[in-house]
Order: C-alpha cells, then structure tokens, then sequence
C-alpha cells in the first residue's frame, strides 16, 4: 500500500468478493467483481436491489467486457447472488469497453433497458461492432490506424509501436461488439428511484464524455465509476476524434460537483477496493496533476513532444496497452498548459508536434 492509499478508510480491508459472488456493501448495495486481460486485470460492478413497475429484482451497474470468461462469471452471479431475481435494468456509468461491453447481452438476456448518458451511449453506438474499413468510425482511442497518426504527430514515430497499434485496429470493437438499440437517457441532476431510493446522478468530464457517477445520500454511498479512484489515477486523454481537446482543467473541473458529498461517504469505484475519504482521494488527485504539469513545464525549458515526455510522467515500463493510454494523458497534459497559455507549439518540418516554455 502505497502512502497516499494509507490516507484513506478501507472497511472490507483486503477482501474482495469471490468470482460468481457478491458481498454486501450497503443495505440493498452489492459488489461483484469480474476479469480483464490487461495489467488493470478487474472492473468492479455493483447490483442494486430494486423495484420496477411492481417487479422486485436489481439494477446492475455497468457490466464488464464481452468475453466468455466474463459471461461465465454473470451467469455464476445469476445463479448465486440475485435469489431467484431478475435484472430489471441496466445502468452504465460511461462509454469505456470494459464499463459497456457486455450491456447488449444483459439487457437481451433479461429484456432489461439500458440506462446511460446521451453523449456516452451515442459513442459506444458509434464505435462498437465498427467495420476497420469504415473512415467515418475509424477513431476508437488508444489504437487503430488513426490513433497511430494521432501519436506519431505527437512523436511516437517508432515504426514496431506504429504497427502494433495500427493492428489493433478492433480494440473497441472487439469488447464492444454491439449496443441495445435504445436507452434511457441519464442527465446531470437527475433523481432516479432505485429500491424505494433515491440516486442523484452526477455527471463528470475529461475521462469519458460525459459520465454518470451515483450518489444516494440515504445510504451515504458514492458509486463513482472511474472519476474517484482510490489506487491509480483516473486516465485523462486526448484521442485522434477530438485532438485539440483540453480534457484535464475539465476533469479537475468535474471533481468540484463532489465538495458538498458526505465526509464520511462510502466510495464505490470502478477499479480497486471501496473506500472512505473522498474529499482526501479528491486532495491527492488534484496534488498530483498539479506536480505533473509543474514536471511538464519544467521540461518543457526545452523543445518536447508527448512522447518524449512519457519517462517525466510514467516511470514505469509500459506495455502497448497502457502507451497509448500514456501518449493519450503526455498530450492532454501538454494541452492543459498550451491553451492556458504557458506553453507554444510548433509543427516541427518532421510532422511532430513539439511544446515549449512561453
């Protein structure tokens, strides 16, 4: 445990729900866990005890990515958390595969809606099942032919990465590979009644377009997706489909919608275990973004670009699923200070954009 993370409450300690089963958190509140195949190798989803139009049952909250492992461990949960229920609806924090990946799935397979924010739902639309071919779709994040001439005019020209993130051109899609055909649209503000209570939606920016967190002041929980995370630091990047974004002062921005939460509020996030002291994490996030963009600046006395950037703000080895991940966060930092104004940028005779010291 790091010092950071011994600042903060953790009441479960080291427990973590078994796979195919849940662990109560709150009164109605259950956790479950399910698997990814990246170094971040868990997602944390949460089931809500809920009733709909006279039917007892759950609301599930996000749902993990499409794979057969992972619909293993769903059809575990079904069998072994939900007493005989069903899943009257489907609720999904953001647009991120690994948040989104499975919704079609559940809500077929419980004839369950989906419930999403507009821009969020538009997005995984857009991206999921996306024929390579198609240019109109051709943007998905961190890989693909355009996230590869979106880093390389940001300095990663190394053609062996080039290729290999060029290949993944089906990153999104292959998580993604379809999305329910109409939702319930979740907005900023937006009371939602789940079990008898009531659930304040709290949307944020910079990590996903437009994401919905969970704030239920009976209970006193936060389910905060990926906007409050008690280990790592919430990714903020820029991609090829926006690359003149300025996504960081909207994040920082975004943190501020939790100053009024309860001090003693019980954090339910997407990533790591739950926790107390939000207004702490929240301390640190924004410490830390503070000393990363004086590092960037301090580097910057010089010409840089994203990549050369990458060893001042990573100091550990990355594999290709977290560069392009780091290219995406190196940029939104250099972004942040461009457009306040404290650094230039150059479009250098090579195609590479560089940063410097105004």
């Amino acid at each position: 445990m790091n010092p950071q993370e011994q600042e903060l409450e953790y009441p479960w300690g080291e427990t973590l729900p078994e796979s195919g089963h849940a662990l109560t958190v709150a009164d109605g509140v259950r956790w479950i866990r399910m698997p990814l195949p990246f170094a971040l190798d868990h997602i944390n989803l949460w089931l809500l005890r809920d009733r709909v139009d006279g039917r007892e049952g759950w609301t599930v909250v996000d749902c993990g990515i499409d794979r057969g492992e992972v619909r293993e461990c769903w059809e575990a949960v079904f069998t072994q958390a939900l007493e005989g229920l069903p899943v009257l609806r489907v609720m999904v924090t953001h647009m991120h595969p690994d948040h989104v990946g499975l919704a079609h799935w559940l809500c077929d397979r419980w004839q369950a809606p989906l419930w999403m924010t507009m821009t969020d739902y538009a997005m995984a639309r857009l991206w999921a099942g996306a024929s390579v071919t198609d240019t109109a779709v051709e943007g998905s994040g961190p890989a693909g032919g355009a996230a590869a001439r979106h880093f390389a005019r940001h300095g990663l020209v190394d053609q062996e990465a080039q290729a290999l993130i060029r290949k993944r051109h089906d990153y999104y899609a292959g998580l993604v590979p379809a999305m329910p055909a109409r939702f319930h649209r979740l907005m900023d503000g937006q009371d939602v009644q789940i079990g008898g209570r009531s659930w304040r939606v709290i949307v944020g920016y910079g990590h996903a377009p437009e994401h919905a967190s969970l704030w239920c002041p009976t209970l006193g929980v936060l389910i905060s997706g990926d906007m409050v995370l008690p280990r790592i630091s919430t990714n903020i990047s820029v991609f090829d489909i926006e690359p003149e974004a300025n996504p960081l002062p909207l994040y920082l921005d975004s943190l501020k919608a939790y100053d009024d939460l309860s001090a003693d509020a019980l954090v339910l996030p997407s990533h790591g275990r739950p926790f107390r002291g939000l207004h702490r994490r929240i301390a640190q996030q924004q410490a830390h973004h503070a000393a990363r963009l004086d590092d960037v600046l301090a580097a910057c006395v010089r010409p840089q670009s994203a990549h050369d950037l990458l060893p001042v703000l990573f100091r550990r080895k990355l594999d290709l699923h977290q560069l392009g991940f780091a290219m995406g966060e190196s940029i939104a930092h250099l972004h942040a200070l461009y457009f306040q104004g404290a650094l230039t940028r150059t479009l250098d005779d090579d195609g590479v954009y560089r940063f410097r010291q105004s």
